[in-house]
């Protein structure tokens, strides 16, 4: 397998897109109110270039905006990604996935370096220097609440270790000096807050890091368990030591080749209006939630600044968008692992990939009834999947990346009176965020957290007793796919994506 270096900087990666004609250079001056997500929703939607928006009105700092940078396309999801990190764009995602599983299992922890020699803080600005609203922040969609930072990672320490999490809860700018995050209980960071800093009665500091090195992108996003730096697993991803750098108004440590820090302090028992916001569930998720507040100390940035973002909610149905790309191409592989680490037979843990954090496809050889049911059991109760709502099992040779594949398996081998199992109707805790949840099941506004909570459950798709049968049929199969493309490039005509872990 040919690799390269991974990207050093979110602007190293974009380079490296424009390099392959994958980004659109947009010189023409756009608003940040509604213009800039348009016109990445119409790319989105498209399967186009990645938009640069170099010029961007109404706006008091020299900023460029990135719409959707790390999203896929429809057939190969995982490629933007693994461009990021120095692997081919064109491995199969079988490939894909275990090279990644990998990496993750050889973490290799961070450096500091001097401020002197840290990107992000080519322009410092302190106290009243300090505005959020001197950067382009975009509002995304029509009915939002406010404008949004919703890709960035945030960066909090535990008061009762040395333990720093990286996570990625979508903050609201509210004025020059004030966000309101969205911390919903029962996440690594809003536990933080919510169980030790506020009950405490203690301000609570945070750093958001605004386009960060890809590598530490993928990793806020990722399932890292509690007390283990992401620093190291993002380390592990790129191959060599992250480069870090402390804040100047706390002791954070933070990616030091960023585009933007904003570095502040969460208030105790303080909390301001959050949303709506049209969610990756694809709607406008509301009401108005009282949501804790970020208060500004300092902001350092890179010199003509970019910030990437999200058109949230664009993915459903018909397109992907960076959030669900994120899922796919970083947290499959990580959930793979765990679960593998678990002790369980797993091929690949995917998220579906048109709601990525509602359903997830689990690929196995083992099908026993007891089996899944336990495998079910613990991922529901140990990772605690406050979003996700139901898991599919299927065989190993089913492609859990396969849309066709997985429906297929789900009308041929998932009988409805004895393959649809539920965890009880209000065993397991859930995200106030689904569209079927009235206002008041939405609602406890002290720590964010769903008023009533849901039943989880999951299909065994699996082909159960035909299973031997079904795996000899693919061996042939696969023997056929292959010699049908030889045949098809012997005759000059090439076959993208004809194969087990390309097929879409």
């Amino acid at each position: 397998m040919s690799t390269s270096s991974p990207a050093e900087s979110f602007r190293e990666y974009l380079d490296r897109l424009d390099e392959r004609d994958a980004v659109t250079r947009i010189e023409r001056s756009v608003s940040w109110d509604l213009e800039a997500s348009a016109i990445t929703m119409l790319a989105n939607q498209r399967d186009d270039r990645i938009p640069i928006f170099e010029s961007v009105s109404n706006t008091g700092l020299d900023a460029r905006l990135v719409g959707d940078p790390y999203r896929g396309s429809r057939t190969r999801p995982w490629d933007r990604v693994a461009l990021a990190l120095g692997l081919p764009t064109g491995l199969p995602a079988d490939e894909y996935y275990e090279t990644v599983i990998d990496r993750l299992q050889q973490p290799i922890s961070p450096e500091t370096i001097a401020p002197s020699d840290a990107p992000c803080k080519e322009v410092v600005q302190r106290g009243r220097d300090a505005d959020l609203l001197s950067l382009p922040w975009p509002y995304i969609h029509a009915g939002d609440g406010g404008r949004y930072s919703n890709l960035h990672t945030m960066v909090v320490k535990d008061p009762e270790s040395t333990w720093s999490d990286w996570s990625s809860h979508r903050a609201m700018v509210q004025d020059g000096k004030h966000a309101s995050l969205l911390l919903l209980a029962g996440e690594q960071t809003p536990n933080i807050y919510y169980y030790k800093y506020e009950r405490q009665g203690e301000r609570m500091p945070v750093a958001l890091v605004i386009g960060g090195e890809p590598a530490t992108q993928m990793t806020s996003s990722m399932w890292i368990p509690t007390g283990r730096d992401e620093a190291g697993f993002a380390g592990g991803l790129k191959r060599k030591p992250v480069e870090l750098v402390e804040c100047e108004t706390n002791d954070l440590l933070v990616p030091a080749n960023a585009e933007i820090v904003v570095e502040g302090h969460v208030v105790p028992n303080k909390r301001l209006d959050e949303g709506p916001f049209g969610d990756y569930f694809g709607y406008m998720h509301g009401p108005r939630r009282s949501m804790p507040v970020l208060e500004v100390d300092a902001i350092t940035h890179r010199k003509q600044p970019m910030i990437p973002f999200c058109v949230e909610g664009s993915g459903v149905g018909h397109t992907l968008n960076t959030s669900a790309t994120v899922e796919v191409a970083c947290v499959g592989p990580d959930a793979t692992l765990g679960l593998r680490t678990a002790g369980y037979d797993v091929e690949k843990c995917v998220p579906w990939r048109f709601t990525p954090r509602t359903v997830y496809v689990v690929s196995t050889d083992v099908s026993r009834p007891g089996y899944l049911h336990e495998l079910a059991n613990f991922i529901f109760t140990t990772w605690g999947m406050l979003h996700v709502d139901f898991f599919v099992f299927v065989d190993s040779d089913v492609d859990p990346l396969s849309t066709r594949e997985v429906l297929e398996a789900l009308a041929l081998h998932a009988d409805p009176e004895s393959d649809f199992h539920q965890f009880g109707t209000v065993a397991m805790p859930k995200v106030p965020l689904n569209i079927y949840q009235t206002p008041e099941e939405k609602g406890d506004d002290e720590t964010g957290t769903s008023k009533t909570k849901t039943t989880k459950a999951y299909i065994d798709a699996t082909s159960g007793d035909d299973a031997l049968t079904h795996e000899t049929d693919v061996v042939d199969d696969d023997f056929i796919r292959e010699r049908a493309r030889e045949i098809l490039s012997d005759a000059g005509v090439t076959i993208d994506g004809f194969g087990r872990g390309d097929r879409q």
